[in-house]
């Protein structure tokens, strides 16, 4: 099992190469020994290609989310979670538009991802997924997810800590026997509370797991020309240009969508 000492997260980048890069160039005076990417590459955003040689080029090590595996083996859907029709709309405009612009390559990269990793941060075994470690699309939510099941999935899975994203909103929470959950936020769009930046995570073994959340600014309007240039909906748009989503509304919980304006 690899060892670091220190690492950085990112979470779902849904194509936005311009944040991903802002990213990039702010860990590399962080003092990091690996950086790892929990999955979902493509979705929402622009030239979802664009993502890839940035990932290469800094030794960038990837799972395989829900919408890797789905672009990877070109089917249907993306297996996003989403049970609302309104929410399955855009997600399905989304994947369109994001299968028709991954390259065959990429498309291969994508399906031979692996879907969790195992790493040693200092004396804790970590175990990095997408949604959970039981299934790839499930949503943990802060305010709905019991520290019980969090402590439970721990013991199944034999981890100090899991690392997972998917939700789009970063969350930590301590558990008994010095164990941890964390979601490490997205990269790809803001997190509903009417800022522009998105998120990764910095995490560190000490006498407690150091989570540090780490704000990135990008040029987020370029982004939105882009995507208004590719024809993606206005929808997306907004939610870049405001902070606030206003798409894939129906899957938060009554916590987190209070949070927002929609």
């Amino acid at each position: 099992m690899p060892a670091y000492r220190r690492i950085a997260c990112l979470g779902g980048l849904y194509s936005n190469y311009l944040a991903l890069e802002a990213a990039l160039a702010d860990i590399a005076e962080r003092d990091v020994d690996a950086i790892f990417c929990l999955g979902d590459l493509g979705a929402f955003g622009p030239h979802p290609d664009r993502v890839f040689p940035l990932l290469t080029d800094h030794n960038v090590q990837c799972l395989q989310g829900n919408y890797d595996n789905s672009i990877g083996n070109m089917l249907d859907d993306c297996q996003c979670g989403y049970t609302d029709p309104r929410d399955n709309h855009f997600a399905q405009i989304s994947y369109d538009y994001t299968l028709a612009n991954t390259s065959a390559n990429n498309r291969k990269f994508l399906r031979e991802l692996p879907e969790q990793r195992r790493l040693q941060l200092g004396r804790r075994s970590v175990l990095l997924c997408h949604g959970s470690p039981r299934k790839v699309n499930e949503f943990l939510w802060e305010s709905t997810t019991s520290t019980h099941f969090l402590a439970s999935l721990c013991d199944e899975f034999r981890a100090d800590a899991i690392v997972a994203t998917h939700s789009g909103i970063k969350w930590h929470r301590r558990l008994p026997g010095n164990r941890d959950f964390v979601n490490v936020g997205v990269l790809g769009r803001p997190e509903n509370d009417g800022q522009t930046n998105v998120w990764y995570t910095i995490l560190q073994d000490d006498d407690e797991l150091r989570v540090e959340f780490v704000p990135v600014d990008y040029d987020h309007r370029r982004l939105a020309a882009e995507m208004r240039d590719e024809g993606l909906p206005e929808e997306f748009i907004e939610t870049i240009l405001s902070g606030w989503w206003s798409t894939c509304l129906e899957i938060l919980p009554s916590r987190e969508r209070r949070t927002g304006v929609y």
